[in-house]
């Protein structure tokens, strides 16, 4: 914040929000002696695990956090949505996002909002003072506004996101040298701005966490003391690489937490939590495996290469369509078959078992239980909410099977995301994504219609 509104203060409390991607809350929990800054938080504060959405992914994550309202209002079902009445797909970006975003509601009353590399933010929106995009925004320079602002981003090399793809080595010593460096100029960003901008929301994420738990996190898991499971090709130096890591994403919440005045309430949060992965799973391989869904001719890789005969569909992370006559443009599915239809698919993917014979599907949810809003046409008929280790893919290209191992070792799950807040009068309990938007707003004091979330402030009143 700017020297003179560190010292004048504000009429109205101010909220800090630090994002942590795809951190579970017993990550943080468990270890106090090695994350003491979070401990502290932890202690001070209110915390608890909370759930996640339908379905558990960043780009549908993220919105809904935003917004506080479900996909089927936000528009928004994953990384990648159908066409309305097609079968061409789209990556959603941050236009795409058809609900009212917390930094909107801020900007409406006349405050001011700072925004740091939010995922599906992309283009960055002007009604805001300040604004870097997150994930899916091709560059710096176009991903942050005002322009100005993409020179200094780019003076001390900020990244988007890391090299993922370092990942895929086997040594994974360059790929968390990406991770720290981007963590590093993303704290630089971050710390830089919470002094220098007169903001009453910093809404700020780091990303990396979700990209370093996608490739270490089960070396974390499997392989710390009293853990089960496979531990096949684990490394306890990934495991050592991967606590470093979060060594240092404790010390920058802790320099965050120190640096922000008594009117600002520091809220950090994740947007799913993470598990270990055993099994790669390709949802349309499986389909085509049991009759679900066919192809015209073996050259296929997208959506609309399916036959005229096929079912069922899905798209990633485990969202399953009907090929419904008069929604998809060859749908085999009369409308009068529609329920009979579905619950057959249902009944299939929960009795669907993977090579150990473990059940893939912790739940299988019917579209009418997980959304509602205005944007019904494009939702899935059903999701399967997978059981820790299946990973659920859909693509459409040839697959050689149903199961697959890649080189991720880790997860989203649907339980165990993150939320700290940092006032005890806060009760995070039975709490979901959906209850951080109105939380903030309780927090900043600004009004709002309590309908137009599908959660609840945790603030007690």
């Amino acid at each position: 914040m700017g020297l003179f509104d560190r010292l004048r203060g504000t009429d109205h409390p101010r909220v800090a929000f630090i994002g942590i991607d795809g951190v579970p809350f017993t990550l943080l929990s468990e270890h106090p002696d090695e994350f003491p800054n979070v401990a502290s938080l932890i202690n001070e504060g209110s915390a608890g695990p909370i759930d996640s959405i339908v379905p558990p992914e960043s780009s549908a994550c993220w919105p809904s956090l935003t917004t506080g309202v479900n996909p089927g209002e936000t528009g928004v079902y994953g990384f990648q949505d159908r066409e309305v009445g097609s079968y061409d797909t789209y990556v959603p970006m941050g236009r795409d996002v058809q609900a009212t975003r917390l930094w909107d509601r801020v900007s409406q009353d006349g405050r001011d909002a700072t925004v740091l590399n939010v995922p599906v933010t992309f283009p960055p929106q002007r009604n805001v003072q300040r604004m870097v995009s997150g994930f899916l925004s091709p560059s710096v320079d176009k991903a942050a506004y005002p322009d100005d602002f993409a020179s200094y981003l780019q003076s001390i090399d900020y990244a988007i996101d890391v090299n993922a793809k370092l990942g895929h080595q086997e040594d994974k010593s360059e790929f968390m040298d990406d991770a720290h460096r981007t963590i590093d100029r993303r704290f630089e960003a971050f710390s830089h701005y919470i002094q220098e901008d007169d903001w009453d929301l910093f809404f700020g994420v780091f990303m990396t966490t979700d990209r370093v738990n996608h490739f270490l996190f089960k070396d974390y898991e499997r392989l710390a003391p009293g853990a089960t499971g496979d531990t096949e090709g684990l490394k306890e130096e990934n495991r050592e690489l991967f606590l470093d890591f979060y060594r240092k994403v404790d010390e920058y919440i802790g320099k965050i937490r120190s640096m922000l005045p008594d009117d600002v309430t520091l809220v950090v949060a994740s947007d799913h939590g993470f598990t270990s992965l055993d099994h790669e799973v390709n949802c349309n391989a499986w389909l085509e495996e049991n009759g679900w869904l066919s192809y015209d001719d073996d050259d296929h890789e997208e959506l609309g290469d399916i036959s005229d005969d096929t079912r069922a569909y899905s798209l990633i992370p485990g969202r399953f369509y009907i090929n419904l006559d008069g929604r998809e443009p060859r749908g085999s599915v009369p409308q009068e078959e529609y329920e009979s239809v579905r619950d057959e698919l249902k009944a299939a993917l929960e009795a669907w078992e993977g090579p150990d014979g473990k059940k893939v599907a912790a739940q299988v949810v019917e579209k009418e239980e997980a959304f509602r809003g205005d944007h019904d046409d494009i939702a899935p008929d059903l999701v399967v909410v997978p059981n820790h280790g299946f990973d659920l893919k859909s693509g459409f290209k040839a697959k050689e099977s149903v199961f697959a191992q890649g080189p991720r070792n880790g997860m989203h799950s649907f339980d165990n995301a993150t939320l700290i807040v940092d006032d005890p009068d806060v009760a995070i309990e039975d709490a979901d994504l959906f209850d951080i938007a109105p939380t903030i707003l309780d927090l900043m004091e600004l009004e709002y219609t309590r309908t137009d979330f599908d959660g609840a402030s945790l603030v007690r009143q």
